[in-house]
């Protein structure tokens, strides 16, 4: 008999369909009373397919599968699983890093690149015939610059191979310094700001980054400062990061998660030093469809006796 995956969000259709050639699938979305219906057949539920832009598990929901055993998330985030709640219940987790990584870093140097060339305030000059009016605002250089990168882990290393192709300079604030990391360590965030011209985030999500990007840090950033989040919105303290830009504490930013996704504030969607980009970091066809397939493999792995691919929990 097949066990049963609670799915909360759709992935891809292939991998949906790789899905339920293993699995009983049930679409949550579906369901027009996701209480009832939990209440009702939740103990048939073995696994749930989590993914990194839905509610997520938490211990409530967790509480009603009694039988749930394994958490396969689709995303290297997995900031919106319960992580104590499902230890405690020696539930699995597994999510899908790595694999995401390239096309990650390739969004982040496009935020980069975008907020100091000002590529789409470019393409619009010329698209509402501003051109013939005179000639676009000068922009700011790459070469030579600061890339601080914080959270040097596989994507932070990727982002800092693609910055130094374009001849930056290359430091960074993690957990501990890396022994096999050739670039500059710097053990708070504050510092690394100060001594950066771009302040990437590349970090984990979840309690111990929780606003760590504050007005303090935003400061030390400083006027020519660009910010480039590619991590989770909540390791930026949005007010701050918005009265940062209203008192011209630092000169833009390029954003592909925010606090509350999909609500961006007007504040922001206001500012023209501001580049927007609706958290697609893994967003291309052959990311997604090697993400659902991860998924799909640890949740083989796991029901069939062997060990998760990529574990977060065990």
């Amino acid at each position: 008999m097949k066990p049963t995956v609670l799915a909360l969000k759709s992935i891809l259709p292939d991998e949906m369909e790789l899905l339920g050639s293993h699995y009983n699938v049930i679409p949550l979305w579906e369901q027009s009373d996701r209480s009832a219906f939990l209440e009702a057949r939740g103990a048939e539920i073995s696994a749930i397919l989590s993914t990194y832009d839905c509610e997520g598990v938490k211990a409530d929901m967790m509480a009603r599968l009694p039988h749930l055993k394994i958490i396969g998330q689709f995303g290297a985030g997995y900031d919106n699983i319960d992580l104590v709640a499902a230890k405690a219940r020696n539930i699995a987790v597994t999510n899908t890093p790595d694999v995401l990584t390239d096309d990650t870093a390739d969004l982040a140097m496009q935020l980069l690149l975008n907020v100091a060339r000002r590529g789409i305030a470019g393409d619009r000059f010329v698209r509402e015939g501003l051109w013939k009016k005179g000639g676009f605002p000068l922009t700011t250089s790459l070469s030579g610059k600061v890339a601080g990168i914080y959270g040097m882990g596989k994507i932070g290393q990727a982002i800092a191979r693609r910055a130094a192709a374009h001849n930056m300079k290359i430091i960074y604030c993690s957990r501990s310094q890396k022994g096999d990391i050739p670039y500059g360590y710097y053990g708070k965030l504050a510092a690394l700001a100060e001594a950066s011209d771009f302040l990437i985030l590349a970090c984990s999500g979840g309690p111990e980054t929780r606003h760590a990007v504050n007005r303090e840090v935003l400061q030390a950033l400083g006027p020519e400062g660009y910010l480039i989040n590619i991590a989770r919105g909540s390791v930026v303290k949005e007010d701050d990061l918005i009265a940062a830009l209203e008192a011209g504490e630092i000169a833009g930013a390029g954003l592909d998660v925010f606090a509350n996704e999909p609500d961006v504030p007007a504040e922001l969607l206001k500012h023209e030093s501001v580049v927007l980009s609706p958290h697609v970091g893994s967003a291309t066809r052959e990311t997604r469809s090697v993400m659902g397939r991860l998924v799909v493999e640890n949740l083989n792995a796991y029901f069939g006796g062997r060990p998760l691919l990529t574990p977060v929990l065990t």
